[in-house]
C-alpha cells in the first residue's frame, strides 16, 4: 500500500512539473567600444511587459488581408526600466582592463540576483557593432542574457 501511495504521489508531482508554464526575461548589457571613453555603457532591464501582437501586422499579397501596422513608436517605448551604469572599455589612455573587470563584477552581481529571485540563465547571445571605416568613432558590444523560470 505504501508503494502504491508513493507511486501516485510521484506521478502527481511529475504531472504538475510537466504542465508548469515557463516565462522568459531578457537583460541587456551595452558596453561602449568608442575610443577615448566618450560612449555610454549600461545594463538595461525592462520593468514592464509589452505584447508584441499589439505592434505586429500581417503583410500579404492579398489586398483584402494585407494590414499595415499603424502603431506609433512612442506606444512601443518603455518608460519603466532599470538602468545600471557600466564603465566604457576605453578611456583617453586606450583600453581599460580595470573597466572590463568592474563591468564583469556588476554583470555577475545582476546574474546572481536574478538567480536568487528564481530565474535560470537559459541563453546568452552577444554581438559587436562598429562602423569600421576611416576615423571609426562608433561601436558597441551588446550582450543579451535570457532568463527563464516557472510562472
Amino acid at each position: 500500500m505504501k508503494k502504491l501511495l508513493l507511486i501516485i504521489v510521484l506521478a502527481f508531482i511529475s504531472f504538475i512539473d510537466v504542465n508548469a508554464q515557463v516565462v522568459y526575461k531578457v537583460i541587456t548589457s551595452v558596453e561602449s567600444i568608442v575610443p577615448n571613453g566618450v560612449g555610454r555603457s549600461r545594463i538595461i532591464s525592462a520593468l514592464e511587459d509589452k505584447d508584441y501582437k499589439e505592434f505586429t501586422s500581417l503583410r500579404t499579397d492579398d489586398k483584402e488581408t494585407d494590414k499595415r501596422n499603424k502603431s506609433k513608436r512612442n506606444e512601443i517605448r518603455i518608460k519603466n526600466f532599470e538602468e545600471t551604469k557600466l564603465l566604457n572599455f576605453y578611456n583617453l589612455g586606450g583600453i581599460r582592463f580595470q573597466n572590463i573587470a568592474a563591468n564583469d563584477a556588476l554583470i555577475t552581481s545582476k546574474i546572481n540576483t536574478m538567480i536568487e529571485e528564481g530565474w535560470e540563465l537559459a541563453f546568452v547571445t552577444s554581438a559587436v557593432e562598429s562602423e569600421g571605416g576611416k576615423g571609426d568613432g562608433k561601436g558597441i558590444f551588446i550582450t543579451r542574457y535570457i532568463f527563464k523560470r516557472n510562472k
